[in-house]
């Protein structure tokens, strides 16, 4: 096994979508033709970045990677600080607007259970949430404008920026940010994989598309003792118990029902014997929320709700409250250029609405500083779908060239909107 992401040769590769769909428009400058020769290989990145994936901030060979395709298209791309992230402009009219997109490229901590030549190589980590299928979109788009930067058909600069530890804390995005990723930008947007739509299929949504999301840990302490004489001692096993069922309800109670607050916790422990109290226990979760006004009194809310159901059980409590991201707000007027991309690009039957998901994206950060928009990316395969962020999670390739035409027609009737 090699740890190298060198592109690999030969082999099958999946069918694709090069056609341009019936009631699109074609790409200009005979780009269709370029994007039809791409796709294999588009493909073939897509599958070895899958087989070699890398945990949030670790992304190194996978920058690389990308660092050198995009310099074998005649583009300058720039390492992040780190060297695990990847900023790249492509340089149009020099006096036109300053357009970004962004994909990520992080990898989960989950061992790979596909039954396919591509699976991940590396133990306990795979590309669960379709950050390699983002990442080679990316690519795509960037091989696609810089022709038609060449023939100086571009009405001002793309930046692309491939963003490392979209899924941990503290986020990637503000990497990119404090590196200047979004230096004279105007507008910024970005697609994500979504297993409930069909290839073809482009969720769009104006207002929030993603829920706020934080991390919640709650460390308690006692001094321990005998299961013989709990009176003796504080049990931490049962204050433990009061924590994981009555403060997600508690929480709750607290805000609006509207706000759709929700608190799991997703690992607990506490003790090693069975018949010693421990003097230490811990839960952690995820607190999530729909609205921003929510979002900003949630910590304060937490931390009376825990303090209030753990006081009557004597334990001491620890409550770190990490800062996630909060909600991505999608910008009505990117929105605009979106559904009028959509509709060059896949015809109108490619436009579909889409709910506001529970899930946090930290592409919410870039929008604090300027305006944009997070679009859904139909990658269902027929029959039952496995859900992002499951092991066994395989995303239909023909979404590869689709994304590619999305974001192309989105960037030129992004740059000419803002011209």
């Amino acid at each position: 096994m090699t740890s190298a992401l060198t592109l690999p040769s030969g082999g099958h590769l999946a069918s694709s979508w090069t056609a341009a769909p019936t009631g699109s428009q074609p790409l200009p400058f005979e780009l269709d033709h370029l994007l039809a020769l791409r796709v294999p290989g588009l493909i073939a990145t897509r599958r070895h970045i899958h087989s070699h994936p890398e945990l949030s901030g670790q992304e190194f060979e996978t920058a690389a990677l990308i660092a050198r395709e995009l310099s074998l298209a005649g583009l300058r791309p720039r390492l992040l600080p780190k060297g695990n992230g990847v900023i790249c402009d492509i340089d149009g009219r020099p006096d036109g607007p300053v357009i970004a997109l962004r994909a990520d490229i992080d990898a989960l901590p989950l061992t790979d259970t596909k039954d396919v030549p591509f699976r991940s190589t590396v133990d306990g980590v795979c590309h669960a949430c379709g950050h390699d299928v983002h990442t080679s979109i990316m690519l795509g788009v960037g091989m696609l404008l810089a022709q038609l930067a060449d023939q100086g058909e571009l009405p001002g600069r793309v930046r692309l920026i491939f963003q490392p530890a979209e899924e941990i804390l503290p986020c990637g995005s503000l990497e990119v940010i404090e590196a200047g990723g979004l230096d004279d930008v105007v507008q910024i947007f970005a697609l994500h994989c979504d297993p409930n739509l069909p290839v073809g299929k482009i969720g769009l949504r104006v207002g929030p598309i993603t829920a706020a999301a934080d991390n919640v840990t709650v460390r308690l302490t006692g001094p321990g003792g005998h299961t013989a004489r709990p009176h003796l001692t504080v049990d931490l096993v049962d204050a433990l118990g009061r924590l994981i069922t009555e403060v997600p309800a508690l929480v709750s109670r607290r805000v609006p029902a509207n706000s759709g607050l929700l608190l799991v916790f997703g690992h607990a422990s506490a003790g090693t014997r069975y018949n010693v109290i421990p003097s230490e226990a811990c839960a952690s979760g995820t607190l999530r929320v729909m609205d921003r006004d929510t979002w900003e009194m949630a910590p304060k809310v937490v931390g009376q709700v825990v303090r209030d159901v753990i006081a009557p059980t004597g334990a001491t409590v620890d409550l770190e409250y990490l800062r996630g991201r909060p909600p991505v707000s999608n910008d009505s007027r990117a929105i605009q250029v979106l559904t009028a991309a959509t509709a060059a690009a896949l015809g109108p039957e490619g436009i579909a609405e889409t709910p506001q998901s529970m899930g946090g994206e930290d592409f919410s950060w870039y929008l604090e500083y300027v305006p944009g928009a997070l679009a859904r990316l139909g990658v269902g395969r027929s029959g039952p779908n496995v859900d992002l962020h499951r092991a066994s999670f395989d995303p239909d390739e023909r979404a590869i060239p689709v994304g590619v035409r999305v974001m192309v027609q989105t960037a030129l009737r992004a740059l000419a909107a803002a011209s």
